[in-house]
């Protein structure tokens, strides 16, 4: 490099974006200076070429100056002693306005990956579809080998927590209704709380926190070992091998699950009315028959599709988005159980208020 002309602090505002590129560049690398062509140099000018100096690799002989003038040298010299920079004392800003602009941020965000997942889904829809229009594409296997996962080892853990939460309700009922001798009534309030709402959204969000975290998990180890690219690379679709069959199984398993929960929490339910009622088995099933209408039953089997595909789509999606750390696969596992849930009940609130419109 040849240094010419006057380096003193008038003129450098003009190269000195140019000049940290320059040391960017030759970061590391062997660099000579002649400073044989300069006019004039003041302590701006030194300190320039000294940090331009010590980006590159200092520690061999063949890096320094050439053609250094006698006044030029005593100025290199003290811009070396002053070299380290200046500890600046960190702006402070109004904690309002940082809460504004960190909640503003996320409300950005949260609009970019809301449309992201809408053109994911999208592409889901695309794909089922040229399944169904060339079945010989479809992987069935996969498809049941997910429904094995996602489905029936998740039917203890779903069957426990059901009869747990029926008999909770049925004993809660029970306690508060006997305040107005309307103890009768625990039956109508376990049939219609556990059909209609805790069964399928307790099973969806068991899924969500298993099924959905385990499909970001997956397929994002698979991103991070490039086994994705490799699909590619064979010609295969990821979303055709990797994505459709985990949310086709999902979508037939949670109805399933679903209603696993619904005859796990109607049993619960069953058993405290028994002992804290005195409500024979008989009775609880003569009184629900009359009482409870076919229609809350099918209200929560409706939801379950639809449940099922939302945690597929948000877990793929999710595990798609992993970028290279295993880091950045617990971040978005985490994200995904997240998402999954918080879209589980907002379509469940959306539901409520449709069945609440049609009166069904």
């Amino acid at each position: 490099m040849a240094a010419e002309g006057a380096w003193v602090a008038r003129w450098l505002g003009e190269i000195d974006a140019r000049l940290r590129d320059f040391a960017v560049k030759t970061k590391g690398r062997e660099l000579r200076i002649d400073m044989d062509r300069i006019t004039a140099m003041d302590t701006a000018g030194a300190m320039v070429l000294q940090r331009t100096m010590s980006a590159c690799d200092s520690r061999t002989k063949k890096s320094g100056f050439d053609g250094v003038r006698s006044a030029h040298a005593s100025l290199l010299g003290q811009a070396l002693e002053h070299l380290a920079p200046c500890e600046t004392e960190p702006q402070r800003r109004n904690a309002f306005v940082l809460m504004l602009e960190r909640l503003g941020r996320g409300a950005s965000d949260a609009y970019f990956a809301a449309l992201e997942v809408l053109a994911f889904i999208g592409r889901v829809w695309v794909t089922i579809a040229n399944l169904i229009a060339h079945p010989r594409r479809f992987r069935l296997t996969s498809v049941f080998h997910h429904m094995e996962e996602t489905g029936l080892d998740a039917v203890p853990i779903v069957g426990l927590i059901s009869f747990l939460i029926g008999a909770v309700v049925a004993f809660m009922g029970a306690r508060v209704l006997a305040q107005f001798g309307a103890e009768v009534f625990t039956v109508e309030l376990i049939g219609i709380s556990v059909l209609r709402e805790f069964g399928v959204l307790l099973a969806a969000i068991m899924i969500a926190g298993r099924s959905g975290s385990a499909f970001t998990a997956q397929i994002g180890s698979m991103k991070n070992r490039e086994e994705i690219d490799a699909l590619r690379t064979l010609g295969l679709d990821p979303m055709e091998v990797l994505v459709a069959p985990r949310i086709l199984a999902l979508m037939v398993m949670l109805p399933a699950l679903t209603f696993h929960a619904d005859i796990l929490g109607m049993f619960g339910g069953a058993l405290v009315a028994r002992l804290a009622l005195e409500v024979s088995p008989g009775q609880f099933l003569n009184r629900t028959q009359e009482i409870i209408v076919l229609s809350n039953f099918w209200v929560g089997m409706i939801k379950a599709p639809f449940f099922a595909f939302i945690i597929g789509v948000i877990g793929c999606f999710q595990g798609l988005q992993v970028e290279g750390s295993a880091e950045s696969v617990g971040q978005r596992t985490t994200l995904s159980v997240v998402q999954s849930i918080f879209a589980v009940i907002v379509l469940d609130a959306f539901f409520a208020m449709f069945f609440l419109v049609i009166d069904y």
